[in-house]
């Protein structure tokens, strides 16, 4: 069944906005500088596919541009006077569609306008989806939005939609994160010492 297009062609049921901001690590260690604020932007989409198989996904790719300009102003109002190092993207696609449909909401059209309102980012964004019931938990990676291999922004931000999705609809998410983990310890690269050329290193 069709719904009321409100934003474009889509039909948005609801935002929702999660932050939260660690202190201290799990043995209540102190941060190692800032807290780390991780915020998650997400939405409710209908699915125009649900229930039907489609070779064209247009009715969702179209506009893609303009989801992901709505999803940065988002983002960046969030964060305020806050910087970002590390983001990532994901989807819970409803009972009645496939994942391929939400995958179709995470291409490289909508993230692009993310890219450009948060200030630019040269690593691929990590992405992970699932079908799932409302309630479903979503487990979004993060890493650095400058260099994938920086070991101390390998993390993940768990968001749980206790109303979505309907079986016809697609939780879109992107996250973002201030920092790397508190206190890592593990080596590698570290963020103050990327060259930023590839995305990689």
């Amino acid at each position: 069944m069709s719904k009321p297009a409100n934003f474009e062609n889509y039909h948005i049921r609801k935002w929702y906005t999660q932050i939260d901001d660690t202190l201290a690590n799990e043995n209540g260690v102190l941060a190692d500088g800032k807290p780390l604020r991780k915020i998650v932007i997400a939405a409710a989409i209908h699915n125009p596919y649900a229930g039907r198989f489609s070779e064209n996904l247009d009715l969702i790719l179209a506009n893609s541009p303009a989801l992901g300009h709505e999803f940065g102003r988002r983002i960046a109002a969030a964060l305020g006077q806050d910087q970002l190092e590390s983001y990532g993207k994901a989807c819970i696609v409803g009972i009645a569609g496939e994942y391929e449909h939400g995958n179709a909401f995470l291409t490289p059209a909508m993230v692009m306008p993310i890219r450009e309102a948060i200030g630019g980012g040269k690593a691929w964004i990590p992405s992970a989806g699932k079908r799932g019931v409302p309630g479903t938990e979503l487990d979004i990676p993060l890493a650095h939005k400058n260099a994938l291999y920086v070991p101390s922004h390998y993390d993940t931000v768990t968001s749980q939609f206790f109303d979505a999705p309907n079986a016809d609809e697609v939780v879109v998410a992107f996250a973002v994160a201030t920092r790397g983990r508190l206190h890592a310890r593990l080596g590698g690269l570290k963020a103050n010492e990327i060259e930023g050329k590839n995305g990689l290193n």
